[in-house]
């Protein structure tokens, strides 16, 4: 029996039991294909439901899509973060950034942008690039999100969060992938508002520019009273953060004194007054100097004891 493959003739070999078969009541249906950028091509209606017609739009762009589709890394406090975000915030540190006035709040050129855009896209952080372009372009990026990172929570959990407590309490209830992209978002505003003295933003005015990128305000009698709410939330982590940093800058001096105080008392040791026990605590070699030392004076005083009694002896026959 043969088979026809491909416009080949294929021998069918004996196979034992034991072998996969080759296949019986063979039937064309149709034709598929995979594009990365279309997904499956000539996929038939029934199948169409189980398998997505669409490949993550991540490999084509990396504005307007869901970070879940994109390729993450972590970041240094553990956060999977889209990897191209990770680069863009490296990129516009080591070009002075965090020190450039008005960094996040001043818009780059629009030129400039859209060819970094499209470098982007390609998986590329060109060199050379204004620190204001590729923070306008951090802020796009979330703002461009099909869901904003805070639209998760309601606007009546927003409004009731006042204290600090309150905004950490809130931050929980943030699913994984948001709560990963706030928590590296914060300790980026937090970079920013350390260098207060040079770029002239502080906890509130980074604040201000991140709040509309944060969340999708839809209702706009609310959308006023909502974007307070969330600059005030925004800007009571960034302080929380910038304090925890303090906190742990105080404790490693700390633990830094410690270590050199522990040190000291180890290279010298405290005296000890207690005569009682320290001549408790002398060798053989003390004992036999301290034997030495009484035996001269006993020696001494008895050479002077005779020496007193010869002169009182020669004085006696005089006095008879």
């Amino acid at each position: 029996m043969t088979f026809t493959m491909s416009g080949k003739s294929v021998e069918r070999e004996d196979v034992s039991s034991s072998d996969i078969s080759w296949p019986t009541e063979v039937r064309h249906v149709s034709h598929v294909t995979f594009d990365r950028f279309n997904g499956f091509l000539g996929l038939p209606s029934e199948f169409q439901p189980e398998v997505p017609t669409r490949v993550p739009s991540a490999s084509v762009k990396v504005f307007g899509v869901s970070a879940k589709s994109m390729q993450c890394s972590y970041d240094d406090r553990g956060n999977s973060v889209p990897t191209i975000l990770l680069r863009m915030q490296k990129q516009m540190y080591s070009e002075g950034g965090l020190k450039a006035e008005g960094i996040f709040h001043i818009t780059g050129e629009n030129s400039q942008e859209a060819f970094v855009r499209d470098q982007l896209n390609k998986g590329v952080v060109p060199n050379g690039i204004d620190v204001h372009c590729l923070s306008g372009l951090m802020k796009a990026w979330f703002r461009e999100l099909p869901t904003g990172v805070l639209d998760s929570l309601t606007p009546e959990q927003v409004m009731q969060c006042n204290t600090e407590e309150d905004c950490t309490n809130l931050v929980k209830l943030l699913p994984p992938t948001e709560a990963a992209l706030l928590d590296w978002a914060i300790n980026l505003m937090a970079d920013v508002a350390e260098n207060e003295q040079f770029n002239k933003m502080n906890a509130h005015n980074v604040a201000v520019v991140f709040t509309p990128n944060m969340t999708q305000m839809a209702d706009p009698l609310t959308a006023l009273i909502h974007a307070i709410k969330v600059t005030n939330f925004l800007k009571t982590l960034i302080l929380k953060n910038l304090r925890e940093r303090e906190e742990s800058v105080d404790n490693a001096r700390s633990l830094s004194h410690s270590m050199d105080f522990t040190s000291c008392k180890d290279e010298f040791p405290p005296f000890n007054f207690n005569i009682e026990e320290s001549s408790c605590e002398l060798t053989d070699d003390d004992c036999d100097i301290k034997s030495s030392t009484s035996k001269r004076k006993f020696s001494r005083t008895s050479t002077l004891g005779r020496i007193e009694w010869n002169v009182e002896k020669l004085r006696s026959p005089e006095k008879n």
